[in-house]
């Protein structure tokens, strides 16, 4: 998806989101969300994701130009993650996907490298 304020990307690298050490996600199939003014933030398959160790928030924040959000929280780890479980049209792309406060988490991006035949 490609407008003039968001676009997404696939990415090609292996993502882990660690949280007290503790590893939440591992996943080869990423979406980086790319907007103005805002850091790049990637979003996650939610059956990749350790949600059995997240609670649902109380808190929720609508943006105009990508919807209602839901927020999850890790024990004291308060609204480390987010997901728009129904987007506005244009951005089905990220729906029930989840992305991670990487500034409050440890974020390590691993390279992986395609083996050629």
């Amino acid at each position: 998806m490609q407008n003039a304020r968001i676009t997404l990307h696939l990415i090609k690298q292996r993502m882990q989101v660690r949280a007290n050490g503790i590893l939440l996600v591992d996943s080869t199939q990423t979406f980086e969300l790319r907007e103005q003014g805002y850091p790049p933030r990637q979003y996650f398959l939610r059956e990749e994701v350790r949600m059995d160790l997240l609670t649902t928030s109380d808190t929720t924040t609508h943006c105009p130009f990508k919807g209602d959000t839901v927020y999850f929280s890790l024990g004291d780890n308060k609204d480390i993650a987010w997901s728009y479980e129904q987007p506005i049209e244009g951005l089905e792309a990220i729906a029930c996907k989840v992305a991670f406060d990487r500034e409050s988490l440890d974020a390590e991006c691993v390279m992986i490298t395609q083996m050629g035949i």
